[in-house]
């Protein structure tokens, strides 16, 4: 019943490389060099990694002015303080830290750029939980400057919004426009290997039809790792963490829309079943037998009078998406999620392709006209 429901909802495909605003040239690519996956470089664990290994010998001599904790258990916050404190060493250390990953960062992603995917992309915007400092802020305005140095013609910048709301927010630019004209929120998920994220995101479309505007208007969030839940487990927990706020926004008097967006690790396919990259996940989420838009769509079968429609990407795609409307001034873009790994995806505008040829068939039909 949930498949019928899935495959008779005509709204979309899963993994969608044509989205109502954007193509999407390419997610998820696993670039490997001698040592693995070139991701691995420029991760958060990266960045911990580099900080121990600067420590290393002032910690030696007892010197160590970031203290015994190891780099990760120093939170984003204390690394900020050390930034703009009184301790020049212990800045300098940090500085030293996000000098050297810069470095990195700007190596794996001119590896992007050279790529056939990645070909003329002109601004990456930079997501996933490090940009969440001024750490990570610093490490990629350095890696812009390292980028521009070494010749690329590309921008690096900071995502605007809370990557916490980012995946979030992105969910909506996988539903077709038609929708946000009934519907003012829909409900968006975003599945990372640590947390469960989902939200009402309200639209405001009649204020800018772009989504420009949009934001979270209410989320929850479970921290799964802690739990250590089975598959079914964790459908079950995420089912009745989105009736919840189903319940909420009815209350507040939000029309939601019968869509769920959810952001999800991994290589997703047509179907919604998860090819690879979930194995940080609770369970077996590439299971052949295992497909979470069926199981949602069986948990939550209507949203109001309306039968429940499910659309699943890429959670670095999602992420890259609450950005579309702020690249319009570029043709092709891309986004770099730093977390536990480093996620990616490539963009192509296709509102500018679309007026581009309004443009065309308006200069056509006057050229006629003027002949006739």
């Amino acid at each position: 019943m949930a498949e019928d429901t899935l495959t008779t909802s005509g709204i979309g495909r899963h993994g969608a490389t044509r989205l109502p605003s954007v193509d999407v040239d390419s997610f998820n690519i696993e670039l490997k060099d001698d040592d693995g996956f070139l991701g691995d470089r420029a991760s958060k664990g990266a960045f911990r990694k580099i900080l121990d290994t600067l420590r290393k010998p002032l910690k030696k001599n007892g010197d160590d002015p970031l203290g015994d904790k190891s780099a990760e258990a120093i939170g984003k916050s204390a690394l900020d303080e050390a930034l703009v404190g009184d301790d020049v060493g212990a800045a300098a250390l940090v500085h030293g830290a996000i000098e050297e990953f810069a470095r990195e960062l700007a190596h794996v992603t001119q590896r992007f750029l050279k790529t056939k995917a990645w070909a003329d992309t002109e601004r990456i915007v930079v997501g996933g939980g490090f940009r969440q400092s001024r750490v990570g802020e610093l490490a990629i305005a350095r890696t812009d400057i390292l980028l521009k140095a070494e010749g690329f013609e590309v921008d690096l910048v900071p995502i605007r919004f809370d990557p916490d709301d980012a995946g979030l927010i992105g969910c909506l630019h996988l539903a077709p426009s038609w929708i946000f004209q009934a519907h003012d929120s829909i409900l968006a998920v975003d599945i990372g290997g640590t947390n469960i994220r989902c939200g009402v995101v309200e639209t405001r479309w009649k204020k800018a039809p772009d989504l420009s505007k949009a934001e979270v208007w209410k989320s929850e969030l479970w921290r799964h790792a802690d739990d250590e839940p089975t598959r079914e487990g964790a459908v079950k927990r995420l089912a009745k963490m989105l009736k919840d706020l189903i319940a909420a926004a009815d209350e507040e008097g939000l029309k939601l829309a019968p869509f769920i967006g959810i952001a999800c690790p991994g290589v997703i396919n047509e179907d919604g079943g998860i090819e690879k990259g979930a194995q940080n996940l609770p369970g077996n989420w590439e299971s052949s037998k295992f497909n979470l838009p069926a199981s949602l769509v069986e948990a939550i079968p209507q949203i109001g009078d309306h039968d429940t429609a499910v659309l699943m990407h890429n959670d670095g795609v999602a992420q890259g998406l609450s950005e579309a409307p702020f690249m319009q001034d570029v043709e092709r873009w891309g986004v770099l999620t730093i977390g536990t790994g480093l996620g990616n995806a490539r963009f192509t505008n296709r509102r500018k392709d679309k007026d581009k040829d309004d443009k065309k068939d308006k200069d056509d039909k006057k050229e006629k006209k003027n002949k006739d």
